[in-house]
């Protein structure tokens, strides 16, 4: 397995073809122009938020979308502490440095967005938003790969797992406003999973064993940014209870496109035996995660079924 410097070195320049891809592919865009700033009004003094404040075009939103908002919005406001970790992993020179300032620039406007739409709408009570806010940014809490191989594993399956968030819970806000707003944050993701993703598939034709010892490590203690949170337990039970993301969405939708389709673990060749032994643990995990979200998706259907 390779030390980071070594990995770094031998993955420069596709670091350097994957930022000229993302660089060329990538639109730019304005926070501002997203938001209906027409529906917003002047605050008052001591006044206590509640759903009937909300000017969502019509449209209602239950619990869950607002949960999701809420975490979505802290996730992204959490970014110094993400660029810390980020940088601490990839360096600030050449390539690495120069994705990794660009990303950040990039995750920043998210919660511009998102923000901005939220306080515009009154969707969530902005009081309660704003003291999760300090809360979660004052602890500094994010997750912390412990090699650079697991840094790529969990940066790929994040972003993704991020993407997937964001245009769930647009999708189900009702307003077109939010529902943009959510749609022109996840593309944004998406592009930066791609990146992840081959940057990943690069570094397992060059270290196989080492990234396949990092694939069993995430995809057995994988967890969603934003356990800093106040009340994150309640907010992720409410999110998966609605389907905006739960076990069976990972599953589906990280878990195989990714690790079984685009990095292919179970052909990985130039595996030695500690590359296999992870390799045959990863494949019981994921076959032990398919059979969750079976169940899962067994039981939503089960309670859409009319009696």
């Amino acid at each position: 397995m390779l030390d980071a410097p070594a990995l770094l070195s031998e993955l420069e320049s596709t670091a350097e073809r994957l930022l000229e891809r993302h660089l060329a592919t990538s639109k730019e865009w304005f926070p501002h122009e997203h938001v209906p700033y027409g529906r917003g009004r002047d605050p008052v003094e001591g006044e206590v938020w509640s759903e009937d404040d909300a000017d969502l075009a019509g449209a209602t939103i239950d619990d869950a979308v607002r949960s999701s908002l809420l975490v979505n919005l802290l996730t992204e406001d959490n970014l110094p502490y993400y660029f810390r970790t980020v940088e601490q992993m990839f360096g600030d020179d050449g390539a690495w440095g120069t994705w990794v300032r660009r990303w950040t620039a990039e995750e920043g406007r998210h919660s511009m967005a998102i923000y901005g739409y939220l306080m515009a709408t009154r969707a969530i009570d902005p009081h309660h938003l704003e003291r999760c806010r300090m809360a979660q940014v004052s602890l500094g809490e994010t997750p912390s790969p412990e090699t650079l191989q697991q840094g790529f594993v969990y940066l790929a399956l994040q972003e993704l797992a991020t993407r997937i968030a964001h245009r769930s819970t647009g999708r189900m806000m009702g307003d077109p406003a939010g529902y943009d707003v959510m749609m022109r944050v996840a593309g944004d993701e998406n592009l930066h999973q791609l990146f992840y993703r081959d940057l990943a598939a690069a570094a397992i034709e060059v270290d196989p064993d080492g990234m396949v010892v990092a694939m069993e490590e995430q995809v057995r203690t994988f967890t969603m940014p934003g356990t800093g949170i106040p009340g994150f337990t309640e907010h992720a039970k409410k999110i998966a209870a609605a389907g905006i993301y739960d076990l069976s969405v990972h599953h589906e939708q990280i878990l195989v496109p990714v690790v079984l389709r685009t990095w292919d673990v179970e052909n990985i060749e130039g595996l030695g035996q500690t590359g296999e032994e992870a390799r045959e643990r990863l494949m019981k995990r994921m076959a032990k995660s398919e059979k969750v979200a079976r169940r899962l998706n067994e039981r939503r259907e089960a309670n859409l079924t009319p009696a």
